[in-house]
């Protein structure tokens, strides 16, 4: 099997939402240390946006660009994709 060939803009797109991933790993350790302390607040507007634009940008890939994201992102942290197959395997048996 050939491998697959981006367009340059999926391949920013998903370098962008690999940068933000590993942000937002920061940021939920940030908040879980804040809960601790008892400080209440909200994620930041600019998370809202990067999660309404991942999922704009997910959709319009095409299947093998998703499986080769999560591929380069499996390799980055197993531990989250292992989740995410997980919650696909329990939304796919409720069909």
């Amino acid at each position: 099997m050939a491998p697959l060939t981006l367009s340059y803009v999926t391949l920013q797109e998903q370098h962008c939402v690999l940068r933000w991933f590993l942000s937002w790993i920061n940021v939920c350790t940030l908040f879980e240390s804040l809960k601790t302390l008892q400080v209440k607040d909200s994620p930041p507007n600019i998370f809202e946006c990067q999660l309404r634009l991942w999922t704009q940008w997910f959709e319009s890939w095409s299947e093998e660009e998703r499986n080769s994201f999560l591929h380069i992102l499996e390799e980055r942290d197993p531990i989250f994709v292992a989740y995410f197959y997980r919650g696909v395997a329990g939304t796919a048996s409720r069909d």
